[in-house]
């Protein structure tokens, strides 16, 4: 066949069957793009397009439907191509499949992520050094000083680091580090990711922070001085850490670990610790003893048997918890198989490791211990210094206490000790006698001067000047007498009182309740509480109650007050509140509470500064490598009471001087003011006083130091006297130290004290007589029926003075006792003694707007001019 009849070429992909299907008609869109129907079988055929590939098919089939996406009429999942670098909201799903990742996205954001955190894992490892131990091995000194700025004492620094080879470490040490810390050591990587998460996750959250579970990341944190929590340094440690891990050999990390762990005592590393605690070089420590140390990793300022910082920490409780864990420490290298039984065996209770006295104590002679402990204390407070980072050294501290005055109350002390303690010649009585001391710049709030014992030096390393738990007796009561004048008493229609306002004061008087019923004893019977001596006194005013502390008004008064009053009066100049009895009983009123002689000295200070509070403090300056710290200024003035009340509650004390049973105090010489206190059995005694410049409390109790349960004893016979109060001994201190911290300077008086509050008597008091001369013999007086018995003279007034013919002023012959009624009254006080300031809502004063004082000095308003309403409960 010629070419002239050759077929003509087929389109690509086409042939016969395409033509047909090109030519057969179907739905289109019209010129404009619309959706047009499609051509009956009598019309005209429409044009048709013109044939093409596959691919052009398709690609025409994706533009049609990318115009008609949501019409109904296109393909879903087709349309242009998705030209983003991730496809994702997806471009080919519709709905919520749009957010359905593909396996690919998700296995290469996986893969992305591991590939960024290798790398910057990678990078940190890369960039951080392993620690040097030697570079931490020089320890540095605290350095204390005093007042006027002449060192004090440098304490630390002796026991440096001393880098010891892991030859030099016993077996028997590694093996109880290891059991006791990280029993995992010798295979793990040097991390325990578990741990790290949580430490990551507490840090990130604002909760406790938590160190490596690693002996690895411990070492790693022990060549850290500033210790700074953050994640910064976490991650640091973590990159450190995983560096050793997979760089060093294990001998190599434990030792570094245990040359630069702290052992207590200013003991850094394992070398220095040995000599602390047994006088000897490390490689010469036991088994026993090297369980010891390791228990000492667990903090030593609650495991160090010399005691701590904190009212957890003390010696008894500390070697309490060393012996368990020290005891646990062996037991868990015989589970780990790092001791035999047999071995396990030889060490029982009564082989707990003695130890060599502390060289630190014996650099800490006299006061100088307490002093530091006390300054340390504060200044961990202050800025939250953990007692580790403490040791690590490089702080100046300056002090608040006068070498002078500290040197008289320890002469003040020893003096009075002397002359009244005879250990030898009365070993039955005279042992065990404890004292303590703290005096306050008014003014400022300063801590002066302490006494803590007999010192360090003498293996005494509780502070008697801090110490709580010893009761402070009738020294309580004029927070009771502060809370009537503030506040007022259910008989006073919500007025302030006065001090002339009259109690009953006779021994073994009932004590009624908020609602006039009688207290129950332990047995049901109504309450009656015990003064010490049966004296009828009859009704006094409250000025010669606290004159002569008797015992009866005030525990009626407590509740005629309200309890919750009281409290709040105490709290607010000072007392911390976990130091007051939360009691509601009629003891309560008489100093079953237990604040220490520091927070007592500093409280009556509020008295003699006319109702300005001024917390303790016993540091003005902290440096740290040359720069100063903030924080340490002097805390601010707070009012505690209206200025009218505390002058008043001054004039009440001024009298126990002048007439009561502080008159010893007398020697002293210029205006003082202060109470005696002493507790049933005469466990503790003690005298707080004060005059414009200082005010000082002094302590006596009786407690054997070596004794588990440090019971208080009995001080019946101490220094030959019959039954010792807080008039004799500690008054006697307390002058002798006043007399020479106060040498030189000017005599000051107290401000005068206006008439305040009004006379509201208790229940039964006679109505008042006009005044009647009064002869120099006494004439007993009728009382109404409800007296108990006669009262033997009128009493006295609100500061009332001691004439020749007053019968009872002799305090020598009626000093009261502070908790005749400790145990009982609890039936009815519970339920009827502490509703006070529930229905009002208020403790600090009136309800609605306080209304000025009548003094016209700066103060809360309070009982003078307001007060609670009468509303029946309080």
């Amino acid at each position: 066949m010629s070419e002239h009849r050759r077929k003509p070429p087929q389109p690509e992909g086409g042939g016969r069957a395409s033509a047909r299907r090109a030519a057969q008609p179907r739905p289109g869109r019209g010129a404009a793009g619309r959706d047009v129907p499609t051509a009956s079988h009598s019309g005209p055929y429409a044009p048709q397009p013109g044939q093409g590939s596959r691919a052009e098919n398709r690609r025409a089939a994706q533009r049609g439907s990318g115009r008609g996406r949501g019409t109904g009429t296109a393909t879903r999942g087709t349309g242009r191509p998705d030209k983003r670098l991730i496809n994702y909201p997806r471009s080919d799903r519709d709905g919520w499949k749009r957010f359905v990742p593909s396996w690919k996205f998700v296995a290469g954001t996986a893969l992305g992520f591991f590939a960024v955190i290798t790398a910057g894992a990678g990078i940190g490892i890369a960039m951080v050094s392993t620690p040097d131990p030697n570079k931490a091995a020089q320890a540095q000194n605290n350095v204390f000083y005093w007042a006027d700025g002449s060192q004090m004492v440098a304490t630390g620094g002796s026991m440096n680091r001393q880098i010891v080879p892991i030859s030099s470490i016993p077996r028997s040490m590694r093996d109880a580090v290891i059991s006791a810390e990280n029993e995992s050591f010798e295979t793990d990587k040097g991390v325990d990711p578990m741990g790290v998460a949580r430490a990551v996750y507490n840090m990130a959250t604002g909760g406790s922070t938590q160190g490596g579970s690693t002996i690895t990341q411990q070492y790693v944190k022990n060549t850290y001085l500033d210790s700074d929590q953050t994640l910064k340094r976490k991650a640091t440690e973590l990159f450190i850490a995983i560096r050793l891990g997979v760089s060093e050999e294990k001998d190599k990390v434990l030792a570094g670990y245990l040359n630069t762990a702290y052992y207590g005592r200013d003991a850094y590393g394992i070398q220095a610790a040995a000599r602390a605690y047994f006088g000897k070089d490390s490689q010469n420590l036991n088994p026993s003893e090297c369980a010891f140390l390791a228990a000492m990793l667990k903090g030593p300022n609650l495991y160090n048997p010399d005691g701590g910082i904190g009212a957890a920490a003390t010696p008894a409780l500390n070697e309490k918890r060393a012996r368990e864990r020290w005891s646990w420490v062996l037991d868990r290298e015989v589970e780990v198989g790092r001791m035999a039984k047999a071995e396990r065996a030889k060490f029982t209770d009564a082989d707990f490791p003695p130890r060599v006295e502390s060289e630190q104590a014996r650099g800490m002679t006299g006061q100088i211990g307490y002093l530091v402990d006390t300054a340390k204390a504060y200044v961990m407070k202050t800025k939250g210094i953990t007692p580790e980072q403490m040791a690590l050294g490089g702080y100046r501290i300056k002090t608040t206490f006068q070498k002078p005055r500290v040197d008289a109350l320890v002469k003040a002390v020893e003096d009075t000790r002397n002359g009244f303690i005879d250990e030898k010649g009365r070993p039955e009585t005279d042992t065990f006698v404890q004292f303590g001391s703290a005096s306050v710049d008014v003014k400022t709030g300063a801590l002066v001067a302490l006494y803590g014992g007999p010192g360090w030096d003498h293996k005494y390393f509780s502070n008697n000047a801090n110490t709580s738990g010893v009761p402070v007796g009738s020294t309580w009561k004029p927070y009771v007498l502060a809370a009537a004048m503030e506040y007022g008493t259910q008989n006073s229609k919500g007025k302030g009182i006065s001090a002339d306002s009259k109690y009953m004061a006779n021994d073994l008087t009932v004590i009624n309740n908020r609602e006039g019923k009688p207290l129950r004893d332990a047995s049901g019977a109504p309450f009656k509480q015990k003064n010490e001596s049966p004296t009828p006194f009859g009704y006094v005013t409250l000025n010669e109650a606290m004159e002569k502390s008797i015992n009866v008004p005030f525990a009626q008064l407590v509740f005629d007050v309200g309890h919750d009053k009281v409290r709040a009066v105490a709290k607010s100049t000072g007392i911390l509140e976990e130091s007051i009895n939360p009691n509601t009983d009629a003891s309560f009123a008489l100093g079953t509470s237990t604040p220490s002689a520091i927070r007592m000295a500093d409280s009556y200070a509020t008295f003699a500064a006319s109702g300005t509070h001024r917390e303790p403090f016993s540091v003005t300056e902290v440096e740290k490598n040359g720069e100063k710290l903030s924080g340490f200024e002097a805390p601010k003035d707070q009012r505690a009471m209206d200025s009218a009340v505390a002058d008043n509650i001054t004039k009440v004390l001024e009298n126990v001087v002048e007439n009561g049973t502080g008159k010893k105090v007398q020697k002293l010489g210029r205006p003082a003011a202060g109470k005696t206190g002493t507790t049933d059995e005469n466990k503790s005694a003690w005298f707080v006083g004060y005059t414009p410049e200082l005010s000082t409390s002094v302590v006596l109790f009786r407690t054997d130091p070596n004794s588990a349960d440090k019971k208080l004893i009995s001080m019946k016979g101490v220094g030959d006297i019959p039954s010792l109060h807080g008039g004799d001994i500690p008054a006697e201190i307390w002058t002798e130290y006043m007399g020479a911290a106060l040498k030189g300077l000017p005599v000051k008086q107290f401000p005068e004290a206006e008439d305040i509050g009004v006379t509201a008597d208790s229940a039964g008091a006679p109505s008042p007589t006009p005044s009647v001369v009064v002869s120099p013999s006494p004439s007993p007086s009728t009382q109404p029926s409800t007296s108990p018995s006669p009262s033997p003279s009128p009493s006295k007034g609100g500061r009332p003075s001691c004439p020749p013919w007053k019968l009872y002023c002799d305090p020598d012959t009626t000093r009261g006792t502070t908790n005749g009624g400790a145990n009982s009254g609890n039936t009815a006080g519970n339920t009827a003694g502490n509703t006070s300031g529930n229905t009002s809502g208020v403790i600090g004063g009136p309800s609605g707007s306080p209304s000025p004082t009548q003094t016209g000095k700066p103060g809360r308003p309070g009982g003078i001019t307001g007060g609670f309403d009468d509303s029946g409960s309080e």
